[in-house]
């Protein structure tokens, strides 16, 4: 009998190696696309071929199968919250401030964000769409002059805080050899963005993040500015009558250290209970059932700027990064 987990005969495109959508191509399959039955919560086999893979070598793999496969929802929760805190750095949040994407161009500024390093998580950096989005995330950080701490901070951001998130809301931590494919990868898209200086470990990074933020993270009037547009723009997607809930509902799953540093008060003990109750109650809910979409890809996810999600790559920034697709 065919394995329901998965289609030998899906095709590779040579946008995304790891997806089986498409025409054929060249290019060595990766590994399988999974498919399963809407009544299971998930397949075993996409867990049984994470353990199987070296944590170094097949880290894109590895990335790809726990961002559509096996934590979806978390992931992107996961990596907002990492953006957010991003904006306790006085020096990151000067420059976002300066440059008015957020208070101008809110939406277009998160989407434009999200597609691209989505993309590359997605695809990794040896499909030809995730190459890209990286080749253009470069091209708009070429504008601005970033010091080296400042990148490897928000890196940081987007390692360390899937990793928390998946222990105490995920449905299922993070293992050790995720984790470590996990490193891998983000460290190899730091050198991929010209980074040096990258720690070689994750209690090396995690020291030097905590002597970065005793320096950073300070109360700044740019800090607040720009995560007052961050919730405006989530509250943005929500009916009127609930737009109050937005700003504290977001700030109780932030770390504590960061409202001083962004100048907002912290939300009534009970929301932050209420929030984190409700989001336990799925983590135990979802070991059982997920309805999600398997795999879960860009193309099956709301995007408000581009409906349909027709953009070009080389089309996501500001107007001035624009450029053409080579």
């Amino acid at each position: 009998m065919t394995d329901p987990a998965h289609h030998p005969e899906d095709t590779v495109p040579s946008g995304c190696p790891f997806s089986g959508e498409g025409r054929p191509s060249a290019a060595r399959v990766p590994g399988p696309v999974y498919r399963k039955p809407f009544w299971r919560a998930r397949l075993p086999e996409v867990s049984r071929e994470i353990a199987s893979l070296d944590a170094r070598r097949d880290c894109q793999r590895i990335v790809h199968l726990l961002t559509n496969y096996e934590f979806p929802f978390d992931i992107v929760r996961s990596t907002e919250i990492a953006l957010f805190h991003t904006y306790g750095s006085r020096s990151v949040s000067r420059l976002l401030d300066r440059t008015g994407e957020f208070n101008k161009r809110g939406q277009k500024r998160y989407d434009d964000t999200r597609l691209l390093i989505a993309r590359f998580m997605e695809c990794g950096w040896d499909g030809a769409d995730g190459r890209r989005s990286l080749e253009q995330m470069n091209h708009i950080h070429s504008f601005f002059r970033i010091p080296n701490e400042d990148f490897l901070f928000v890196l940081w951001t987007f390692i360390d805080f899937p990793i928390q998130w998946m222990q105490e809301f995920g449905w299922r931590p993070f293992t050790q050899h995720e984790q470590e494919a996990w490193f891998h990868y983000w460290c190899e898209i730091g050198r991929r963005m010209g980074l040096k200086d990258i720690p070689e470990n994750k209690p090396a990074y995690d020291a030097f993040i905590r002597d970065y933020e005793a320096r950073e993270f300070v109360p700044d009037a740019a800090s607040h500015r720009v995560a007052q547009s961050t919730v405006n723009i989530l509250a943005g997607w929500v009916p009127r009558p609930l737009r109050p809930l937005v700003a504290p509902i977001s700030l109780s799953l932030v770390p504590p250290r960061l409202l001083p540093a962004i100048q907002f008060e912290s939300p009534p003990a009970w929301v932050g209970g209420l929030v984190r109750g409700a989001l336990k109650l799925r983590k135990r809910v979802k070991r059982h059932v997920s309805l999600e979409r398997y795999p879960s890809t860009l193309e099956t996810t709301l995007n408000r700027t581009y409906p349909g999600n027709t953009y070009r790559i080389e089309g996501l920034g500001p107007d001035y990064a624009h450029r053409d697709a080579k």
